[in-house]
C-alpha cells in the first residue's frame, strides 16, 4: 500500500478495478452495462455513476488492460464496448489473489467467519 496516498483511496480504486474487470472477463461490455450490473450484482448497495465510471474505463484502456470499440446497431446511438486484454486478464488475476490474501489477513485479525 502506497502510503502517501490515503489507504481509503487505494482501496477504493482497487476495488473499482476489480469490480470492472471482473465484469468484462466473460464479455465485452458498454458502460452503462458495466454501471447497471455492478448495482444488480451488489443488490444496489453499490453504484458506479457514469461521471466517474468512464474515467476508470478510460484509465485501464490506457494502461494496456481493457481495449474499446465503436459499435453502431441500427435505431440505437453509437456505443463503446469494452474488452479485457491479455494484460487485462493478468491484472485482474492479480488483483484477485490481492483481494482474496487482503480478505483472508482480515477474517484472521478480525476473527470473522465468512457465512
Amino acid at each position: 500500500m502506497n502510503m502517501t496516498t490515503p489507504p481509503d483511496q487505494d482501496w477504493k480504486k482497487g476495488s473499482a478495478e476489480l469490480l470492472v474487470l471482473s465484469l468484462l472477463e466473460d464479455q465485452p461490455r458498454h458502460g452503462y452495462d458495466i454501471s447497471k450490473l455492478i448495482q444488480l450484482r451488489s443488490g444496489g448497495a453499490l453504484s458506479f455513476h457514469v461521471t466517474s465510471l468512464y474515467p476508470l474505463l478510460h484509465r485501464l484502456e490506457k494502461e494496456g488492460w481493457v481495449a474499446g470499440r465503436w459499435v453502431e446497431k441500427a435505431e440505437q446511438r453509437r456505443r463503446r464496448y469494452y474488452s479485457l486484454t491479455p494484460a487485462g486478464r493478468k491484472a485482474l488475476r492479480s488483483k484477485q489473489k490481492s483481494w482474496k490474501d487482503f480478505v483472508a489477513i482480515i477474517t484472521r485479525v478480525t476473527g470473522i467467519e465468512h457465512a
